[in-house]
């Protein structure tokens, strides 16, 4: 699973980082994203254009957005046969950046977990696998929204949770953005775990277990 992430980086410092891609002028440090809030994301449209998202996929054809709450995760294993993310999967993929991300770490005999904040030994900034879709109400409102995708995880992640979100390699951004329809049989090996020798871990202040702490030391190590 992945709940909640961070991006702390800044636009200009993002454009170094994918020159490729076009980002929107606006933006500021992000250390504690939640579900429902706006998210960075690039989708396969062809115009290498990140827009902001909602965070938390609602399909085309449902009938009530707030099942986008339930949607915040995709597991990668399933994609082609949940009629959530079947379409999205074969239609609809993005990039989601970020720069890393939380998880909490059960401890024997307590009842509280440990927040862990976990990214690139690099410090670089990389690109989560998402779905995205368009969904438009009754009286014409329109959401764009998208959603992480999830799978087994690496040795690191494994001494944390049962499973990791799936990053992305940048060699690999071509073909998961193709806007050409894509199959299963196409994609699935790129949804895999990340290297786990790639990967730092370590241990972050309980600010972050609310949504409505959204600053640095959310991210230090504690």
């Amino acid at each position: 699973m992945c709940g909640r992430y961070a991006l702390t980086i800044d636009p200009g410092d993002l454009q170094a980082a994918f020159p490729e891609f076009s980002f929107p002028a606006q933006g500021t440090a992000r250390y504690n994203i939640a579900p429902s809030q706006p998210i960075l994301a690039l989708p396969n449209d062809g115009t290498n254009q990140a827009n902001f998202f909602v965070w938390g996929l609602i399909p085309s054809w449902a009938k009530d957005p707030s099942i986008g709450n339930r949607m915040i995760n995709a597991r990668a294993e399933t994609l082609f046969e949940k009629p959530a993310f079947r379409s999205a999967y074969k239609y609809h993929r993005c990039l989601i950046f970020a720069n890393g991300f939380f998880e909490w770490q059960a401890q024997k005999g307590v009842k509280s977990k440990v927040p862990y904040f976990i990214r690139l030994k690099s410090g670089m900034p990389f690109t989560f696998a998402g779905l995205w879709e368009h969904w438009q109400s009754g009286d014409g409102s329109e959401v764009q929204s998208a959603t992480i995708i999830t799978t087994e995880p690496n040795e690191l992640m494994a001494t944390l949770h049962n499973r990791m979100p799936v990053i992305l390699h940048s060699n690999t951004y071509t073909q998961w953005i193709n806007p050409t329809p894509q199959s299963p049989n196409r994609l699935q090996n790129l949804l895999v775990p990340y290297p786990t020798e790639e990967m730092e871990a370590y241990p972050v202040s309980t600010l972050v277990n609310s949504p409505g702490n959204d600053r640095a030391e959310c991210i230090l190590p504690m």
